[in-house]
């Protein structure tokens, strides 16, 4: 899978098969999750009929960042852990186009003219039914079909997703998240919800308190959990997979956090790995995140936790 970074890279020579045609989807994909899943479903299939190579466009910033960045949802995915769930989904090229003042000017006419038929040669288009593009958001599927139509390329649409009665949607799975819901979550990503991130050095009052925690940079301002979770790991840089853990995700208020942070104490492991990368994966939630008087307090707490993320994990 190749990473194309803005439109002017299309005519570097890793992107020549484009020019034979390509078959397209357009959107965030934030979590990747189970209705993504449908439309990424789509386009392998047209991807295997048609022999030509897979795009998926994606936009950075999301517009909501762009337009209304105080009002943008947190994210459920970073940029990486977004590539590393498209890759086993079939694709080929995964193009990230700029979200700026140009961008969101463009005309739906030119968005498709310009860019989907004249620099990506499209041939086949899978989107949402809720699909929407073009300044001031004024094209939408119906009009995406009709100039498919003059300019040789297929449109199609995946129905919404509905699972327990309602749509997937990455709100639905944020919103799931928010209230610890990790089962709830799961369902709809259709796998636990989990994030990666690089280990760096911290404070080392865990190792102090008896602890000691790797302390990970999610590459984000903020995740969509917050609080003590029984987890598994994945530590890429030593092959070690699902290893027990628990894990505190927020800002540390007892000893006076600024900033998102997330410590994990891996059971019965001790291992220097500052720079890997690891992945946290949620398995139970065990209680939010709370300010303690004293470190004695917050000691006790931490060893209550451990006995529960112990027991969720099966480890007693």
């Amino acid at each position: 899978m190749h990473l194309i970074r803005g439109l002017h890279n299309l005519a570097h020579s890793a992107c020549a098969p484009l020019a034979q045609g390509c078959v397209l989807t357009i959107g965030n994909f934030d979590g990747v999750h189970r209705g993504h899943q449908r439309v990424l479903a789509a386009l392998n299939d047209a991807r295997t009929r048609l022999g030509l190579p897979s795009v998926v466009m994606l936009f950075e910033p999301h517009p909501v960042e762009f337009f209304a960045p105080q009002q943008a949802p947190v994210r459920l995915m970073n940029l990486r852990e977004k590539l590393l769930a498209l890759r086993p989904c079939g694709v080929d090229y995964v193009l990230m186009v700029r979200f700026d003042a140009a961008f969101a000017a463009l005309s739906a006419d030119a968005f498709v003219r310009e860019i989907l038929h004249q620099q990506l040669h499209t041939r086949f288009v899978s989107v949402g039914d809720d699909f929407r593009f073009g300044a001031g958001r004024k094209g939408d599927f119906t009009l995406l079909q009709r100039m498919g139509r003059q300019l040789g390329f297929a449109v199609t649409h995946q129905p919404t997703f509905v699972w327990a009665g309602e749509r997937v949607s990455s709100t639905r799975i944020r919103q799931a998240l928010a209230a610890a819901d990790l089962p709830l979550a799961e369902q709809l990503l259709g796998r636990p919800f989990a994030f990666t991130g690089r280990v760096i050095h911290g404070q080392k009052r865990g190792r102090k308190l008896g602890f000691p925690t790797l302390n990970i940079n999610p590459k984000r301002p903020r995740l969509p959990v917050q609080g003590v979770f029984a987890v598994r790991v994945d530590i890429e840089e030593t092959g070690e997979w699902n290893l027990p853990a628990v894990a505190n995700v927020g800002v540390r208020p007892t000893v006076d956090g600024l900033r998102p942070s997330v410590e994990v104490h891996v059971f019965d492991w001790a291992k220097m790995v500052y720079g890997a990368h690891i992945t946290v994966k949620l398995t139970d939630f065990i209680r939010p995140e709370r300010r303690f008087d004293t470190l004695a307090a917050l000691t006790a707490q931490i060893e209550e936790d451990a006995r529960q993320a112990r027991a969720r994990l099966g480890l007693n």
